[in-house]
């Protein structure tokens, strides 16, 4: 008997994260939603499981130790293992971000949840993932993280970012850094590209639906064994660094 892949996406609550948990709940997947506010992370589980997956809640603040060191210890007793992580939670840090007129605060903010808060994540659940016959990661990046797309003449990338951007591009570095020390091991990690998809993030101004940006993410938590790693991608197929 086939055994149940185990995932968990942070975020999972609502928008890109919470497609990408329903999208893996339809393949027949135990899925985790992960995030930090309790009365939506249960309405997420609810919902989810009303459309018939197997969802479950985790409680998770990326930028806290205890609580992802405690999502851990959920998994752990909950199936001993985990084949997917989609490390998908993420803040902007606002929309008004030229460099020349930033609080270094609203960098650090966006470093600490898009940068730091996947590194926590991912070291945490690395035991778990290392029990898994084709452990996956997932970490949601963006085009504008793109350093050649930023800076080709003619692409519109949207406005001036100083916090946001670069730590998406740091989150593609600290991804190939990682797809370097576990070469070898099984576990395949790249980052996924959603597009521009209408979220609160943007105050719903993007062009592509949630169900659509998740589509990138599931196709990398699904990559066979001899898939990619250490890659940017988007629906596609390779995005340039």
């Amino acid at each position: 008997m086939t055994e149940q892949t185990i995932a968990l996406v942070t975020g999972a609550n609502k928008g890109i994260g919470y497609e990408i948990a329903a999208g893996l709940g339809a393949l027949g997947w135990s899925v985790g939603v992960g995030a930090r506010d309790e009365r939506r992370r249960e309405e997420a589980v609810a919902k989810l499981r009303a459309d018939g997956a197997d969802a479950f809640g985790v409680p998770l603040d990326v930028t806290d130790d205890a609580s992802v060191a405690a999502a851990a210890q959920l998994l752990e007793k909950r199936a001993g293992r985990l084949d997917v992580l989609v490390n998908n939670a993420g803040i902007t840090g606002g929309p008004q971000q030229r460099p020349t007129a930033l609080d270094p605060a609203t960098v650090r903010a966006a470093l600490e949840t898009n940068v730091i808060g996947v590194v926590r994540v991912i070291n945490a659940m690395l035991p778990l993932l290392r029990r898994s016959a084709a452990p996956r990661i997932v970490n949601l990046s963006s085009h504008v993280a793109s350093l050649t797309l930023q800076t080709t003449p003619g692409v519109e990338l949207g406005p001036i970012s100083g916090a946001y951007t670069p730590s998406k591009t740091m989150l593609n570095a600290v991804t190939v850094q990682y797809a370097k020390e576990l070469a070898g091991t099984g576990i395949l990690i790249n980052n996924a590209c959603p597009g521009y998809v209408a979220t609160d993030l943007n105050a719903f101004h993007g062009t592509a639906t949630a169900r659509e940006g998740a589509a990138a993410a599931i196709r990398l938590a699904t990559l066979p064994d001899d898939g990619p790693t250490g890659g940017l991608f988007d629906d596609a197929g390779v995005v340039p660094w």
